[in-house]
């Protein structure tokens, strides 16, 4: 049986995201030399840069390993990266154990089947609208927007608006200190 999002919402204290298909619309871009290229959406980097600011820990666990992803983590602050972790629930694991967390106090927003090792367990399982419909089926928050266009930015307003975070208005993306 699947958790009410908003009883869910309130014992949140870490987000994980994905990347392809979450942060990005699943887009991977080469050019003539193989170096890849992702689009991220600025409405998401403010979600995440206002989760960072109000106390949460943020973090992005991804199979791949791109260069575009590490700028981004950065200019963002995310507080965690692992990237190359084909197998994602021992890295979940391994922050959980960082941050003395349990699952409830985790909120993951994945897209497709290798994410939902991990959306089965946490507290507050997420999706972007056009997720595969496995993963769909399993979690208690699905965005309206898809992957990429703003599922991210919805989900931190979500968490902040729950837990009767005011939203600052003044922050700016900015770049990594």
């Amino acid at each position: 049986m699947k958790k009410d999002s908003k009883e869910a919402a309130k014992k949140i204290k870490m987000l994980v995201f994905d990347v392809d298909g979450v942060m990005t619309d699943g887009s991977i871009t080469y050019d003539e030399n193989g170096v890849e290229y992702k689009t991220f959406n600025a409405k998401d980097g403010h979600g995440i840069v206002r989760m960072n600011k109000s106390g949460f820990i943020t973090a992005i666990i991804t199979a791949r390993n791109n260069g575009t992803v590490q700028h981004r983590a950065k200019n963002l602050n995310f507080t965690e990266l692992y990237q190359g972790r084909k197998y994602k629930l021992p890295a979940l694991e391994e922050l959980m154990q960082k941050y003395n967390l349990d699952y409830e106090n985790i909120s993951y927003m994945g897209d497709d089947l290798p994410d939902i090792c991990i959306l089965e367990k946490v507290g507050l399982a997420c999706c972007p609208a056009d997720a595969v419909e496995e993963v769909q089926n399993i979690c208690n928050f699905k965005s309206k927007f898809n992957g990429g266009k703003g599922a991210v930015r919805e989900l931190c307003d979500f968490i902040l608006d729950v837990q009767g975070i005011e939203k600052d208005y003044i922050v700016s993306e900015g770049p990594a200190k």
